[in-house]
């Protein structure tokens, strides 16, 4: 998570570019103030504050309350809704991970992709890792 709020333009993702997508396309976001600098970036950006609308929030941004609504259902089928916080950001990439993925044209190459990976990685202790966030061994 962040450590504070923080603007579209100090974001490493979006520093260059301004956000996803081609200039001169319109972004629709909420009333974030982070956002307020996309027309420098050459984008035509279009605020819809839920908050102040009149219409439901799930109406006005289907897409955003879409991916939450999967995302909590994610989380409570794959975990049981038992996402530490010292696990919520890894839990998220892995989210992230396989909504980005989900109509990929190759996803017989995945497990290549992490062998690959597996093997050019140094070894990182993860058990050691995962113990260190307050969780004590089981014993047998």
């Amino acid at each position: 998570m962040t450590d504070g709020p923080r603007t579209l333009a100090s974001c490493p993702s979006t520093s260059n570019s301004g956000a996803s997508g081609k200039a001169g396309e319109v972004q629709y976001t909420d009333g974030w103030t982070g956002y307020r600098n996309l027309g420098k970036f050459g984008y035509t950006h279009r605020v819809t504050n839920p908050s102040k609308s009149p219409g439901p929030a799930h109406v006005l941004m289907p897409g955003v309350h879409r991916i939450a609504a999967l995302l909590k259902r994610w989380l409570l089928g794959t975990f049981q809704g038992a996402v530490s916080n010292d696990h919520l950001n890894y839990c998220l990439d892995e989210y992230t991970f396989r909504f980005n993925r989900r109509s990929s044209m190759s996803r017989g190459l995945l497990f290549d992709r992490l062998l690959e990976q597996a093997v050019q990685t140094d070894h990182t202790p993860t058990y050691e890792r995962f113990l260190g966030t307050g969780r004590a061994a089981r014993q047998d």
